[in-house]
Protein backbone atom coordinates (compact mmCIF):
# COMPACT_ATOMS: atom_id res chain seq x y z
CA UNK A 1 0.00 0.00 0.00
CA UNK A 2 1.05 3.44 -0.73
CA UNK A 3 0.63 6.71 1.09
CA UNK A 4 1.24 9.94 -0.25
CA UNK A 5 3.38 12.60 2.01
CA UNK A 6 4.94 15.88 1.48
CA UNK A 7 5.04 14.95 -2.41
CA UNK A 8 6.71 11.48 -2.16
CA UNK A 9 5.27 8.09 -1.93
CA UNK A 10 5.77 6.10 1.17
CA UNK A 11 5.20 2.34 1.02
CA UNK A 12 3.80 -0.31 3.51
CA UNK A 13 2.28 -3.21 4.34
CA UNK A 14 -0.96 -4.06 6.80
CA UNK A 15 -1.82 -7.82 7.38
CA UNK A 16 -4.07 -9.63 10.10
CA UNK A 17 -6.34 -8.07 12.82
CA UNK A 18 -5.40 -7.35 16.61
CA UNK A 19 -3.11 -5.37 18.51
CA UNK A 20 -1.06 -2.72 16.10
CA UNK A 21 2.59 -4.21 15.91
CA UNK A 22 5.22 -2.33 13.25
CA UNK A 23 7.67 -3.58 11.94
CA UNK A 24 10.88 -0.84 11.06
CA UNK A 25 13.67 -1.97 9.22
CA UNK A 26 17.18 -1.11 9.85
CA UNK A 27 19.92 0.71 7.36
CA UNK A 28 20.01 -0.91 3.30
CA UNK A 29 17.22 -2.88 4.39
CA UNK A 30 13.45 -2.72 3.27
CA UNK A 31 10.09 -4.23 4.36
CA UNK A 32 11.10 -7.64 2.91
CA UNK A 33 13.10 -8.36 6.19
CA UNK A 34 10.10 -9.34 7.82
CA UNK A 35 8.45 -11.72 5.36
CA UNK A 36 9.50 -15.20 7.56
CA UNK A 37 7.76 -13.28 10.34
CA UNK A 38 4.61 -11.71 9.26
CA UNK A 39 2.21 -14.64 8.80
CA UNK A 40 2.90 -16.33 12.22
CA UNK A 41 3.12 -12.33 13.75
CA UNK A 42 -0.28 -11.47 11.77
CA UNK A 43 -2.54 -14.65 12.68
CA UNK A 44 -2.98 -12.75 16.56
CA UNK A 45 -1.88 -9.49 15.56
CA UNK A 46 -2.04 -6.40 13.48
CA UNK A 47 1.04 -6.16 12.05
CA UNK A 48 2.09 -2.88 9.84
CA UNK A 49 5.63 -3.01 7.91
CA UNK A 50 6.57 0.41 6.69
CA UNK A 51 9.64 1.31 4.43
CA UNK A 52 11.17 4.10 6.09
CA UNK A 53 12.77 7.21 3.75
CA UNK A 54 15.04 6.11 0.75
CA UNK A 55 14.48 2.58 1.61
CA UNK A 56 12.36 0.09 -0.34
CA UNK A 57 9.76 1.60 -2.49
CA UNK A 58 9.50 5.20 -0.14
CA UNK A 59 10.86 8.16 -2.13
CA UNK A 60 13.67 10.58 -0.43
CA UNK A 61 13.18 13.87 1.72
CA UNK A 62 16.69 15.77 0.95
CA UNK A 63 20.00 15.26 1.86
CA UNK A 64 19.42 14.07 5.29
CA UNK A 65 16.91 11.62 6.74
CA UNK A 66 16.93 12.57 10.31
CA UNK A 67 15.53 9.78 12.77
CA UNK A 68 12.91 12.63 13.52
CA UNK A 69 11.69 12.95 10.07
CA UNK A 70 11.44 9.27 9.54
CA UNK A 71 9.62 8.31 12.89
CA UNK A 72 7.38 11.51 11.33
CA UNK A 73 6.91 9.22 8.28
CA UNK A 74 5.77 6.71 10.29
CA UNK A 75 3.66 8.80 12.13
CA UNK A 76 1.85 10.08 8.80
CA UNK A 77 1.33 6.30 7.94
CA UNK A 78 0.12 5.26 11.48
CA UNK A 79 -2.23 8.17 11.43
CA UNK A 80 -3.61 7.76 7.85
CA UNK A 81 -4.80 4.35 9.84
CA UNK A 82 -6.33 5.64 12.49
CA UNK A 83 -3.67 3.62 14.56
CA UNK A 84 -2.97 5.42 18.20
CA UNK A 85 -1.18 2.94 20.32
CA UNK A 86 1.34 0.14 18.80
CA UNK A 87 3.86 -1.87 20.01
CA UNK A 88 7.45 -1.01 18.11
CA UNK A 89 10.26 -3.55 16.75
CA UNK A 90 13.17 -1.83 15.06
CA UNK A 91 16.06 -3.53 13.83
CA UNK A 92 18.93 -1.31 13.63
CA UNK A 93 18.49 2.42 12.76
CA UNK A 94 14.30 0.91 12.76
CA UNK A 95 15.27 1.18 16.62
CA UNK A 96 16.74 4.55 16.66
CA UNK A 97 13.74 5.23 14.42
CA UNK A 98 11.32 3.86 16.94
CA UNK A 99 12.87 5.76 19.95
CA UNK A 100 12.49 9.28 18.23
CA UNK A 101 9.22 8.17 17.88
CA UNK A 102 8.74 7.08 21.29
CA UNK A 103 10.26 10.55 22.52
CA UNK A 104 8.02 12.56 20.52
CA UNK A 105 4.67 10.41 20.96
CA UNK A 106 5.05 8.37 24.48
CA UNK A 107 1.06 7.75 24.72
CA UNK A 108 1.11 6.39 21.02
CA UNK A 109 3.84 3.41 22.41
CA UNK A 110 2.75 -0.10 24.27
CA UNK A 111 5.69 -1.65 23.79
CA UNK A 112 9.17 -0.88 22.02
CA UNK A 113 12.04 -3.62 21.28
CA UNK A 114 15.36 -2.69 20.12
CA UNK A 115 16.43 -4.99 17.37
CA UNK A 116 20.42 -5.57 17.51
CA UNK A 117 20.01 -1.04 17.83
CA UNK A 118 21.15 1.17 20.85
CA UNK A 119 19.76 3.79 22.39
CA UNK A 120 23.29 6.18 22.48
CA UNK A 121 24.30 8.49 19.95
CA UNK A 122 27.16 8.06 17.74
CA UNK A 123 30.65 8.52 19.18
CA UNK A 124 33.66 10.67 17.91
CA UNK A 125 34.53 7.77 15.80
CA UNK A 126 31.61 6.72 15.01
CA UNK A 127 30.94 9.65 13.60
CA UNK A 128 34.26 9.45 11.45
CA UNK A 129 33.62 6.52 10.23
CA UNK A 130 29.87 7.51 8.92
CA UNK A 131 31.98 10.15 6.90
CA UNK A 132 33.70 7.88 5.28
CA UNK A 133 31.17 5.35 4.15
CA UNK A 134 29.52 8.15 2.75
CA UNK A 135 33.01 8.96 0.90
CA UNK A 136 32.59 4.95 -0.08
CA UNK A 137 29.23 5.04 -1.22
CA UNK A 138 29.86 7.54 -3.37
CA UNK A 139 32.82 6.39 -5.14
CA UNK A 140 31.78 2.68 -5.40
CA UNK A 141 28.66 2.25 -4.45
CA UNK A 142 28.49 -1.97 -5.12
CA UNK A 143 31.12 -2.61 -3.42
CA UNK A 144 29.96 -0.13 -0.46
CA UNK A 145 26.72 -2.36 0.03
CA UNK A 146 28.38 -5.42 -0.77
CA UNK A 147 30.75 -4.87 2.28
CA UNK A 148 28.64 -3.32 4.27
CA UNK A 149 25.83 -5.81 4.34
CA UNK A 150 28.61 -8.81 4.89
CA UNK A 151 30.34 -7.24 8.06
CA UNK A 152 26.93 -7.73 10.01
CA UNK A 153 27.80 -11.22 10.54
CA UNK A 154 29.41 -12.92 12.96
CA UNK A 155 32.51 -14.47 10.83
CA UNK A 156 31.97 -18.02 10.92
CA UNK A 157 27.94 -16.97 9.96
CA UNK A 158 29.31 -15.03 7.20
CA UNK A 159 30.06 -19.02 4.90
CA UNK A 160 27.36 -20.60 6.35
CA UNK A 161 24.47 -18.19 5.42
CA UNK A 162 26.24 -16.83 2.33
CA UNK A 163 23.26 -17.82 -0.23
CA UNK A 164 21.42 -15.25 2.45
CA UNK A 165 23.26 -12.82 2.30
CA UNK A 166 23.50 -12.28 -1.27
CA UNK A 167 19.73 -12.28 -1.12
CA UNK A 168 20.08 -9.31 1.41
CA UNK A 169 22.69 -7.82 -0.93
CA UNK A 170 20.39 -8.00 -3.70
CA UNK A 171 17.42 -6.00 -1.96
CA UNK A 172 20.36 -3.33 -0.80
CA UNK A 173 21.32 -2.68 -3.89
CA UNK A 174 17.90 -1.21 -4.44
CA UNK A 175 17.97 1.34 -2.24
CA UNK A 176 19.05 4.63 -4.32
CA UNK A 177 22.69 5.96 -3.30
CA UNK A 178 20.54 9.20 -1.92
CA UNK A 179 18.69 7.44 0.65
CA UNK A 180 21.82 5.42 1.50
CA UNK A 181 23.40 9.02 2.02
CA UNK A 182 20.20 10.49 3.85
CA UNK A 183 20.28 7.14 5.72
CA UNK A 184 23.90 7.70 6.76
CA UNK A 185 23.88 11.45 7.53
CA UNK A 186 20.62 11.23 9.90
CA UNK A 187 22.24 8.15 11.67
CA UNK A 188 25.75 10.61 12.35
CA UNK A 189 23.42 13.36 14.09
CA UNK A 190 20.80 10.79 16.01
CA UNK A 191 20.26 12.12 19.61
CA UNK A 192 21.22 9.75 22.74
CA UNK A 193 17.97 8.70 24.08
CA UNK A 194 19.42 6.38 26.71
CA UNK A 195 16.83 7.97 29.13
CA UNK A 196 13.47 6.50 27.16
CA UNK A 197 15.24 3.01 28.79
CA UNK A 198 14.68 4.68 32.11
CA UNK A 199 11.47 6.84 31.87
CA UNK A 200 9.54 4.96 29.26
CA UNK A 201 6.07 3.32 31.00
CA UNK A 202 5.76 1.22 27.86
CA UNK A 203 7.24 -2.72 28.16
CA UNK A 204 11.03 -2.39 26.83
CA UNK A 205 13.02 -5.02 25.48
CA UNK A 206 16.66 -5.44 23.76
CA UNK A 207 17.84 -7.87 21.68
CA UNK A 208 21.63 -8.18 21.51
CA UNK A 209 23.75 -10.06 19.64
CA UNK A 210 27.14 -11.19 22.18
CA UNK A 211 29.36 -11.09 18.42
CA UNK A 212 27.38 -7.76 16.57
CA UNK A 213 30.22 -6.87 14.79
CA UNK A 214 28.07 -3.47 14.45
CA UNK A 215 27.15 -2.40 18.08
CA UNK A 216 29.58 -2.26 21.49
CA UNK A 217 28.38 -5.20 23.35
CA UNK A 218 29.65 -3.87 26.94
CA UNK A 219 27.62 -0.81 25.78
CA UNK A 220 24.66 -2.37 25.35
CA UNK A 221 24.45 -4.01 29.05
CA UNK A 222 25.70 -0.58 30.22
CA UNK A 223 22.51 1.19 29.28
CA UNK A 224 19.94 -1.05 30.73
CA UNK A 225 21.33 -1.50 33.73
CA UNK A 226 18.61 -0.33 36.63
CA UNK A 227 16.11 -0.21 33.99
CA UNK A 228 12.82 -2.37 33.44
CA UNK A 229 14.41 -3.23 30.26
CA UNK A 230 14.07 -7.17 29.66
CA UNK A 231 17.14 -8.58 27.84
CA UNK A 232 17.71 -11.29 24.90
CA UNK A 233 20.68 -12.16 24.18
CA UNK A 234 22.28 -14.50 20.68
CA UNK A 235 25.35 -15.78 20.12
CA UNK A 236 25.87 -14.44 16.91
CA UNK A 237 25.77 -11.04 15.03
CA UNK A 238 23.88 -7.98 14.16
CA UNK A 239 21.25 -9.58 11.65
CA UNK A 240 19.49 -11.95 14.49
CA UNK A 241 16.25 -12.07 11.99
CA UNK A 242 18.89 -14.13 9.65
CA UNK A 243 21.43 -15.88 12.06
CA UNK A 244 18.52 -16.74 14.95
CA UNK A 245 15.42 -16.61 13.05
CA UNK A 246 13.41 -19.30 14.73
CA UNK A 247 14.78 -18.28 18.68
CA UNK A 248 13.99 -14.50 17.64
CA UNK A 249 10.50 -15.34 16.52
CA UNK A 250 9.51 -16.80 19.41
CA UNK A 251 10.55 -13.97 21.44
CA UNK A 252 9.13 -11.52 19.73
CA UNK A 253 6.07 -13.32 20.05
CA UNK A 254 6.64 -13.83 23.57
CA UNK A 255 7.25 -10.02 23.80
CA UNK A 256 4.21 -9.39 21.92
CA UNK A 257 2.06 -11.07 23.94
CA UNK A 258 3.05 -9.61 27.35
Amino acid sequence: MVLEYKGISIFYTDSGKGNPVILLHGFLENISMWNHFIPKLSQNNRVICIDLLGHGKTGCLGYIHTMELMAESVEAVLNHLEINKSIFIGHSMGGYVALAFAEKKPEAVSGLCLMNSTAIADSQEKKINRDRAVIAVKQNYRTFIRMAVSNLFRPKNRIIFSDKINEVINEALQTPLQGVVAALEGMKIRKNREFLLHTGTFNKLMIIGKKDPALDYMSLIEQIKKTDVKMVEFPDGHMSHIENESKLLHEIMHFIEN
